[in-house]
């Protein structure tokens, strides 16, 4: 897979990074919006928290993949004004924090709460001692990045829109994969 950028798009690598973390997301979205529909202790409910944590932390790892991605073959030349450059800059940085944040506080709500970190057939180790008040603080707080995480995932798609049906430039079709023929 090509993974030099050239200026007028992204890598074969980047874009297909870029789709795999949305995947990814939608997944870890996906499994715990779900959970509510089955009963508390259901067999059915704890799966998809399960798959939730795995997934969370599918995340966490892949950012850290996509990140070199970023520094190795840098990014095409932005288009846009230079406040619209900042914005793009700051959207970007933010979606990252997001990637990077939640995965470790997931991490840190299950080891407070002294449960098992599972994933994919691994209990990672816990990052602090069992401590309920801290385990609840820190879930609250994930449960209230991840309601950002929706508008900020939400901002990022309406803006590559934005390029493509308003300002009519090529910024969303770098980051499509190519068409065959």
């Amino acid at each position: 897979m090509n993974t030099n950028n050239r200026p007028e798009r992204y890598n074969g690598a980047t874009i297909a990074m870029h789709w795999l973390m949305l995947l990814l997301l939608a997944a870890v979205y996906a499994c715990i919006e779900l959970r509510g529909y089955w009963p508390r202790g259901s067999d059915v409910r704890e799966g998809l928290k399960t798959w939730h944590f795995m997934l969370g932390l599918g995340v966490f790892v892949l950012v850290f993949m996509r990140l070199a991605l970023r520094w190795t073959a840098p990014s095409p030349a932005p288009h846009g004004a230079a406040w619209q450059r900042l914005l793009a800059q700051l959207g970007h940085g933010l979606l990252y924090l997001f990637m990077i944040a939640m995965p470790l506080l997931g991490w840190l709500a299950l080891s407070a709460a002294g449960k098992p970190i599972p994933f994919f057939g691994l209990d990672l180790p816990a990052l602090t001692g069992p401590d309920k008040d801290f385990a609840h603080s820190v879930e609250e707080i994930h449960e209230t990045i991840g309601t950002i995480g929706y508008y900020l995932i939400g901002l990022h798609a309406a803006a590559a829109l934005f390029h493509h049906y308003v300002l009519r430039d090529d910024t969303m079709l770098r980051m499509l994969p190519r068409r065959r023929g």
